[in-house]
């Protein structure tokens, strides 16, 4: 019989999805496994694949709409069934609330084709995954003049990466496209401003900002770490090395390790208990193209230095092509967020609840400093320390920022 496809439930919590775009066509042949539509979530772009063979028979729900977890947004045939048994399932389920009705639709007043009316929304549309969407954005190249080698023709990761490589330069764009996940922006004649709408992430970055901001009682300390052995010891490591280690690596392990030698401080607050986390999970911010995300380095106290850098540049690479699975960005015990490498020296950061606190790092640059009584210049990094005050005090938290700072300028010493 027909299967309704309703939106499933992508991430923890999440009461809404929007679907941001049908893969396949009304008629087309679906086979278990295969990507339906793409799924915005307030953290990714993710594939809704189909568990079921058969046949697209009806689509419900628009491209671009917000829908309600559970919710019906298409029909799946799956032993040819028609039309007839389309209007008979709708009835059946009671009529479909199709988004921007009045009222449920009932059996008769479903039309057979909704969207074929409109040829622009579907018809038109470039098939192509969401990682090979991001990539032809950020390289400027139309995707319409690509050729897709993926299933029933999809343009996928490698015909974006051959076409830069090999296509002349009028295939290029004028200007980049946007990314598929990012709304366009829409000008009201007789302004002079343009309104870009909200992604779903963007709504929930500004929703638990607030919150942490109106509801955490925050406060700030800050320390100044010399960095001149931990920058030598990053040389050689480098020398010699397949990978090279960055400044943040290093800045995650001595996180992970202070987190360690001070349990205390690894907690996080609730109404009924203190909640202290037998490992050290923690996530590094990572900016995309729509939002701030955390994919988070679990266990990191106990992973090797190598071990870490990799999994950090396994993580944003996935997180800046909304590939992320939800496990991998939800929870954590700590935050880092580095602004160094974009020459910013000092910054506060606000708590990702329900986390307890969140590191800000700043960039390392030369300072004088007193040494034996000599002033001398020192390769310095400011990093400051936002605190949740009901589950870490202030002299707990200057307890752990010594034990970073202790880590930081004897490097050796979180490599054991």
């Amino acid at each position: 019989m027909a299967i309704l496809l309703r939106m499933p439930e992508v991430a923890a919590n999440a009461t809404h999805a929007t679907l941001q775009a049908w893969t396949r066509q009304e008629g087309d042949k679906i086979a278990v496994g295969d990507c339906i539509a793409e799924i915005e979530t307030d953290k990714a772009m993710v594939e809704l694949n189909a568990d079921t063979a058969g046949t697209l028979g009806r689509m419900l729900v628009r491209a671009g709409q917000e829908v309600e977890v559970g919710a019906p947004i298409g029909v799946l045939l799956v032993n040819g069934e028609t039309h007839a048994d389309i209007d008979a399932l709708i009835a059946a389920s009671g009529g479909i609330a199709v988004p921007g009705a009045q009222s449920p639709v009932s059996a008769p007043a479903v039309p057979v084709a909704p969207l074929a009316a409109e040829p622009a929304t579907v018809p038109a549309r470039i098939f192509a995954s969401p990682l090979a969407r991001r990539l032809a954005a950020q390289r400027g190249l139309d995707l319409a003049t690509l050729a897709g080698s993926g299933p029933n023709g999809r343009i996928v990761r490698r015909d974006v990466e051959a076409a830069r490589a090999e296509a002349p330069t009028a295939t290029l764009t004028a200007t980049p496209a946007p990314a598929a996940a990012r709304p366009a922006p829409v000008r009201d004649a007789g302004e002079d401003f343009i309104e870009i709408p909200h992604s779903n992430m963007r709504r929930t970055i500004a929703r638990r900002l607030a919150e942490s901001k109106s509801t955490i009682p925050h406060f700030y300390l800050s320390v100044d770490c010399q960095m001149d052995r931990l920058l030598a010891l990053r040389a050689e490591v480098n020398a010699g090395a397949a990978r090279k280690i960055s400044v943040n690596d290093f800045v995650v392990r001595a996180v992970a390790v202070a987190l360690r030698e001070v349990p205390e401080a690894n907690v996080a607050w609730t109404d009924t208990a203190m909640r202290q986390f037998r490992s050290a999970d923690i996530a590094v911010a990572v900016s995309t193209d729509t939002g701030l995300i955390t994919p988070i380095v679990r266990a990191a106290d106990s992973k090797p230095l190598s071990a870490i850098s990799a999994e950090i540049a396994e993580l944003a690479a996935r997180a800046r092509a909304g590939q992320l699975r939800p496990d991998e960005y939800q929870g954590g015990s700590f935050s880092v967020s580095n602004l160094g490498m974009h020459g910013v020296t000092e910054f506060s950061a606000i708590i990702n609840p329900p986390q307890a606190a969140i590191l800000a790092v700043g960039a390392t640059q030369p300072v004088p400093v007193v040494r034996d009584g000599q002033v001398e210049v020192a390769q310095v990094m400011r990093c400051t320390l936002s605190v949740d005050h009901r589950a870490i005090d202030g002299a707990l938290a200057a307890k752990w920022l010594a034990a970073f700072r202790r880590l930081l300028e004897n490097p050796l010493a979180m490599l054991v």
